[in-house]
């Protein structure tokens, strides 16, 4: 059985390779983090440990989908939150159980823009799109009617465990409660916030990840031939990398 957390915010792959890069992934999810253990499960059961906030709805509907194309038994085991984007990561598994503590929440989508009366109009004809396909995945799971499902998320909705399973959100609570309680850590807790980059700066970190990669894999080639000898220089070659990054990240325009 392998094991795979969701755990903090769900993220865009773009940003979670710049937490990788930093060393922050298991701080979050991201769909090419799922992807990268279910392509590699060869169908052996999967189990879910779900505590997250949620996040950006088309990277839970990525994840969600990947986990339904999965061959293999799926098992969202819900420790913490399974709130908004993660509430749909959890519908993707073919049985929800919930830590008695545990909670749930679903809520229709939300966004913003800027423009005039008429892109206004087309944002929020995008969401309604949006909430319809939030209600077939919850109308799916719990077979209720989907204007029940919409009344829920128009009322942004919490469930405990409890509730959860009386509404056909979870299929069951953990027998252990008190490991699932020891197990248990608040979201926010775990999330670190991520850098907001100007445009020209992102770019520009872009780039600088791709000379760090293509470095990288030219030092491994060399490396199987004649391995370097470690001293004062390559400190400080170290030291002087790590003050670049911090300079693109905290530069002032």
């Amino acid at each position: 059985m392998k094991k795979i957390q969701i755990k903090g915010p769900v993220i865009s792959d773009s940003d979670g390779k710049f937490m990788e890069f930093w060393g922050m992934q298991d701080a979050y999810t991201y769909p090419s983090k799922v992807r990268n253990v279910l392509d590699n499960a060869n169908g052996e059961d999967i189990t879910l440990e779900i505590n997250s906030p949620g996040g950006i709805v088309s990277e839970g509907s990525e994840i969600y989908t990947a986990l339904k194309q999965y061959s293999g038994h799926v098992e969202a085991h819900i420790y913490g939150d399974a709130d908004s984007a993660a509430s749909v990561i959890a519908m993707g598994a073919d049985k929800v159980l919930m830590s008695p503590t545990a909670q749930m929440m679903i809520h229709k989508s939300s966004g913003g823009g800027a423009g005039h009366a008429d892109d206004m109009q087309s944002i929020g004809q995008g969401l309604d799109q949006i909430d319809q396909s939030l209600v077939n995945v919850y109308a799916k799971k719990t077979g209720k009617s989907k204007e029940e499902i919409y009344n829920m998320l128009n009322a942004q909705t919490f469930m405990n465990a409890e509730t959860a399973v009386k509404e056909g959100f979870a299929d069951g609570i953990m027998e252990d409660a008190k490991k699932a309680s020891d197990e248990a850590q608040p979201a926010f807790n775990s999330a670190v916030p991520l850098p907001h980059l100007s445009t020209d700066k992102r770019d520009l970190f872009t780039e600088f990840l791709k000379s760090v990669q293509k470095a990288t894999d030219a030092n491994r080639a060399t490396d199987e031939v004649d391995k370097p000898i470690q001293d004062k220089n390559n400190d400080d070659d170290d030291s002087q990398l790590l003050k670049n990054k911090l300079a693109i990240l905290f530069a002032q325009n």
